[in-house]
């Protein structure tokens, strides 16, 4: 015992000093699937040294403001052309460093099994924002639904339909709110991470789903001027590994998909 006990205070003290070293950093994150990845990313990270908090936030504006103002130090909640448009209305000093997962969006309905049964002047909510609210209009345009203006781009806007046979009525809600709106609407655009909130499957629910591929991967963004500290390595290689794939394609079942 007079040897051993050395020895394990020896380890304890080693563990302690450890863990008082470690860098610690604030990554923000919306609610759900972001924030239970990011808590199986803590543990590997916290090995390389790195001492993650999370910080949830309950809309996708607040994250980018609280990034650039330095009250955290990284987010993961966005993909890039809502990181594009936030910089260009904002002047946000943020950029990517490594991409996370996807999520394809999906249209739900409480009152029609399939998009086609919609009635003519049927009401369908999207997301307000220019990022959401575009990705639901392409995958709209994309099943024949609507027609746009030629060169759109990623953000398209109801101003931009030149069709619309059935005469749809798009109501835009805040993207937090949309499983809210099930109730009154003849089918809702949900994204994932709320969807998932409101006990909808994302994989069998939806009348209709996004193509998984495309431009809307997901992302961790920090500071222009930690792009290069030895941390945001740590954080990136740390979430980029085979133990969080698994994790993700096991916990979610095909509702997010790995994009490293």
């Amino acid at each position: 015992m007079s040897f051993r006990l050395p020895l394990i205070l020896s380890a304890v003290l080693a563990a302690w000093s450890s863990t008082a070293g470690a860098e610690a950093i604030k990554i923000g994150v919306t609610p759900g699937p972001h924030a239970q990845i990011l808590e199986a990313v803590k543990p590997i990270a916290a090995k390389r040294g790195l001492d993650i908090q999370l910080l949830e936030f309950s809309d996708y504006v607040v994250p980018n403001a609280a990034l650039d103002s330095g009250d955290i130090q990284a987010n993961s909640f966005q993909n890039q052309p809502y990181l594009d448009n936030q910089k260009a209305d904002r002047g946000y000093k943020i950029e990517a460093v490594g991409l996370t997962v996807n999520f394809p969006i999906g249209v739900y309905s409480k009152k029609h099994k399939a998009f086609a049964d919609l009635p003519e002047g049927g009401k369908v909510s999207i997301p307000n924002d220019p990022t959401n609210g575009g990705r639901v209009l392409l995958l709209l345009r994309d099943k024949g639904v609507i027609k746009l203006k030629d060169g759109v781009g990623f953000k398209p806007t109801v101003l931009d339909i030149t069709e619309n046979p059935r005469k749809l009525k798009f109501i835009e809600v805040d993207a937090a709110q949309a499983p809210r709106a099930l109730d009154d609407v003849d089918a809702a655009a949900i994204n994932t991470n709320y969807a998932t909130q409101a006990g909808l499957d994302p994989v069998k629910d939806p009348i209709l789903r996004e193509d998984p591929k495309g431009p809307y991967v997901n992302l961790i963004a920090v500071r222009t001027a930690d792009k290069d500290k030895p941390w945001v390595k740590i954080l990136v290689d740390s979430y980029h590994t085979p133990e969080v794939k698994e994790f993700v394609l096991t916990k979610f079942k095909g509702a997010v998909l790995p994009s490293w």
